[in-house]
């Protein structure tokens, strides 16, 4: 059912891959998908939830209503040439898809596609909803669609990610929070006039150092990241009136992460007092934690398995090879899945083949994974599963050129179309088996336990982006 919108799908992805963009600013490629589903049929409303690039396109009447999610922002400093097996930046470009979400959304429209034809074909109720969420990467726009209610009426939220592993993704994910730290303070001659000035790169450096002695004393699964965005000037003879960092606090939760949070801004208060200069406390985003749902993985893992994963040809092992062989094999192995069942067969796979080319089991799992998505705010609101489908070789992690370089290939194509079935099947088993759905909304109450949703983002922020 497929094969007739293969070559749509496939320039879709192309073109997303030609023209990366930042989060909040996709507007080539929302626009793109957008138009492509409306000439399909689908009701399309834009800037949902005032994101500007974020769409929904809707198809069908009553219930279940099954959401499909897909990204399309790219990434700074992965400028990298299609198909070159070594670093080798794009001229012209600041930007690629290291994530592989060039793939993600246009295989979320590949399912929306195909369960649309579904419910035409059986002529019953039920409605489609694609999503277009931006900012995955820095922005979290899945977070304030969740937070401003588009995802309350839907009965399941599935999706899926590019990745090594033809697999279900099993257990959490980090709940995080974003902001600047922007000290100010009074500049002065460094050698003529020292006691006049107040150094607010001073009061940079010393909330790094009090944030270092601080991670002595947090969870093993919390994280602090930092960068310095401005550190005040290039003239050392100039006391830094102006100095920013910028930091990214994760936990496993989000009222541990919130409380961590609140022990990062005490700090910087406290690096303020040191250097009498005055702190403004920024706040840039925030998502939360993933909501495990075993009832909806299971029903993900079924599809998956009667889908299976897609054959390769020796010309797509030849490709593979080229970009596996630039990592070194000790560090493929060591980067597995911890919800996989078959460690061993997986580990002879790596070893013996080029590229995942077999369906790897997992077993449920609560285990929170270091990273964070925007998902996770989703599976707050609606039970909500992930496919994990390979589109690139072994040896080529997220976020780097070798993800870049394979983005266009036959191998990634096949992961995409590949996923957009497993989608489509498993939402096909949620019409089929209505109480799956009810199980996975059941699991999901249980697990929250009566807590209610709330978003990490204040009310009063809205969708945002500060200057590259």
């Amino acid at each position: 059912m497929l094969e007739r919108y293969i070559d749509d799908l496939i320039a879709l992805a192309e073109y997303a891959w030609s023209h990366p963009e930042p989060g909040f600013r996709e507007h080539e490629c929302s626009r793109s998908q957008a138009d492509y589903l409306r000439e399909q049929g689908f009701a399309v409303t834009e800037n949902v939830a005032d994101t500007v690039t974020g769409y929904m396109a809707e198809w069908g009447h009553g219930r279940p209503v099954i959401a499909f999610l897909g990204e399309f922002d790219a990434l700074y400093g992965l400028e990298q040439r299609a198909d070159c097996a070594e670093p080798s930046p794009e001229p012209g470009q600041r930007m690629g898809q290291g994530c592989g979400h060039h793939l993600l959304g246009v295989g979320a429209i590949a399912a929306g596609l195909l369960l649309r034809d579904i419910l035409k074909e059986r002529k019953r109720p039920g409605t489609v909803r694609v999503y277009g969420c931006p900012a995955e990467e820095s922005g979290s726009g899945k977070a304030y669609m969740a937070r401003d209610g588009w995802f309350d009426d839907c009965d399941a939220a599935l999706t899926w990610h590019p990745a090594n592993f033809h697999m279900v993704a099993r257990g959490s994910s980090q709940s995080c929070i974003q902001c600047y730290f922007r000290f100010r303070g009074t500049a002065a001659h460094a050698a003529g006039a020292p006691h006049l000035g107040r150094s607010a790169l001073d009061a940079v450096e010393l909330m790094n150092v009090g944030v270092n002695y601080l991670r002595e004393h947090m969870e093993d699964t919390d994280r602090v990241h930092y960068a310095v965005t401005d550190p005040g000037g290039a003239s050392p003879n100039v006391v830094q009136a102006y100095a920013e960092s910028k930091y990214l606090i994760r936990s496993t939760t989000n009222p541990k992460c919130e409380a961590l949070y609140e022990r990062v801004k005490n700090v910087a208060r406290g690096a303020a007092l040191m250097t009498d200069t005055g702190v403004e406390i920024v706040f840039d985003e925030g998502l939360s934690n993933t909501v495990p749902n075993n009832a909806l993985e299971a029903a993900l893992d079924r599809a998956f398995r009667e889908v299976g994963a897609p054959e390769y040809t020796e010309a797509d092992r030849a490709y593979a090879a080229r970009f596996k062989a630039t990592f070194p094999l000790e560090g493929q192995l060591t980067d597995l899945p911890a919800a996989a069942l078959d460690r061993r067969g997986l580990i002879d796979n790596i070893r013996q083949s080029e590229l995942c080319d077999r369906y790897v089991e997992t077993v449920p799992t609560d285990r929170c994974e270091m990273g964070s998505t925007d998902v996770g705010d989703v599976s707050w609101v609606v039970p909500t599963a992930t496919a994990n489908v390979n589109c690139y070789s072994y040896g080529a992690g997220c976020h780097s050129w070798q993800w870049v370089a394979q983005g266009k290939s036959d191998i990634a194509m096949k992961g995409m179309l590949t996923a957009g079935r497993v989608l489509a099947r498993a939402a096909e088993l949620l019409l089929d088996e209505p109480d799956i759905l009810k199980q996975a909304r059941d699991e999901l109450d249980a697990r929250l336990g009566g807590e209610k949703y709330k978003s990490l983002i204040p009310k009063e922020v809205k969708p945002h982006w500060f200057d590259d």
